[in-house]
């Protein structure tokens, strides 16, 4: 044999529904829960129906003393379902004076867009205005090297590298320094050593540069190979 299938929680409702109008009496939790089972809700399950019948008005649920009672009539349910009815009624009015109201700001934006030969050339107009500025703009950008601010923040950035190579050359020259005074029976291991990681005889602090743009560098190159 199947199992029997347990009811859905829609079921239920309807099962302590029954109750309530079957008797139209007013009952206590533990009541309630001795009844379920007699509609197939098992007793565990009650509270948390009935809480949510009370939830959406169709239980209605008051203290009396230090009791809770549950009650609901059909005429609840009745004046719960006309509420809800309305509400639906109201919700649907609204909603159709909402698309009303979009038709007419759509017909109103229509309105002097008709298909025609002065607005085809007004958009032809448009996208030629839109690819000229397109163009001035992609211009624009390649003179961004000239632009005084950026030559400014790179003088910047290479007097700060400009001031940390030397640093580092200075430091170089203590080092060689002191070990030449400390290691003096090793000089040619030590001349060897330099040679290998670079630091040949021509080795010495660098002069800060000239810095141009590079489009200002690359205008004057044209210049002078045109003078030639």
């Amino acid at each position: 044999m199947s199992k029997k299938r347990g009811l859905s929680l829609d079921e239920k409702r309807e099962k302590m529904l029954e109750i309530f109008y079957e008797s139209q009496n007013f009952f206590l939790l533990k009541e309630l829960e001795k009844l379920g089972p007699k509609k197939g809700v098992i007793s565990q399950s009650v509270k948390d129906v009935v809480q949510s019948l009370v939830d959406d008005d169709l239980v209605a649920k008051d203290k009396i003393g230090t009791s809770v009672y549950f009650w609901s009539l059909p005429s609840c349910a009745g004046n719960q379902l006309r509420n809800v009815h309305r509400k639906l009624e109201s919700d649907l009015q609204s909603g159709k004076k909402q698309l009303a109201e979009l038709v007419d700001q759509c017909d109103n934006l229509k309105k002097g867009r008709e298909e025609s030969d002065e607005r085809e050339e007004a958009l032809g107009e448009l996208k030629a205005i839109e690819l000229k500025h397109k163009e001035l703009k992609d211009e624009m950008g390649q003179y961004a090297d000239n632009d005084p601010a950026a030559f400014e923040e790179m003088k910047k950035a290479i007097e700060v590298a400009h001031a940390a190579a030397n640093r580092w050359t200075d430091n170089i020259f203590t080092l060689r320094q002191w070990c030449s005074n400390n290691f003096p029976e090793a000089k040619e291991q030590l001349e060897h050593m330099y040679k290998e990681v670079g630091i040949t005889d021509d080795f010495d602090y660098l002069e800060l540069p000239t810095v141009l743009p590079a489009t200002v560098r690359n205008q004057m190159a044209e210049g002078n190979s045109e003078g030639m």
